[in-house]
């Protein structure tokens, strides 16, 4: 549910979200940063996710805030990455031709139609520097184990 620009936006927690993966593929993370509709920060969180491609990083990171905003009770979300494929995927202006990336796709779109409101942004890295910071902690985690 990705309604018009001109729409007006109601008050909504505004999720960054970064995947990376050393290799590419390679060992994978994701970061995720939650702030409340008045822009306090609420959560942050990262995950290490094994041997996967950026792309399924970063659909990881997309589905763990969609869960998140659904299990606090965030009906209104503004999600903002630096992952112009997956941004323009979700939008609808590109098609999803992977086979690893479709199910991933699949869930974010069925979260995402959970919610009253939602939207997906790209933003240049460096407005997603807190989410790559947890993203590559999650990484720098899993390459110890």
């Amino acid at each position: 549910m990705c309604g018009s620009p001109a729409e007006s936006a109601p008050e909504h927690a505004v999720a960054h979200v970064d995947g990376g993966a050393r290799g590419n593929p390679g060992p994978s993370g994701y970061g995720v940063v939650i702030a409340d509709p008045h822009g306090k920060r609420i959560a942050e969180f990262g995950r290490y996710l094994g041997h996967h491609t950026n792309n399924f990083a970063e659909y990881s990171g997309l589905i763990a805030a969609l869960n998140y905003a659904l299990e606090h009770k965030h009906s209104a979300l503004r999600v903002r990455s630096d992952s112009e494929l997956m941004v323009r995927q979700m939008n609808g202006v590109y098609k999803v031709r992977s086979s690893e990336l479709r199910p991933l796709y699949e869930e974010a779109k069925r979260l995402s139609r959970q919610l009253k409101w939602f939207r997906i942004e790209h933003v240049r890295r460096e407005h997603n520097a807190d989410a790559d910071r947890l993203a590559n902690e999650a990484m720098d985690r899993g390459e110890r184990v």
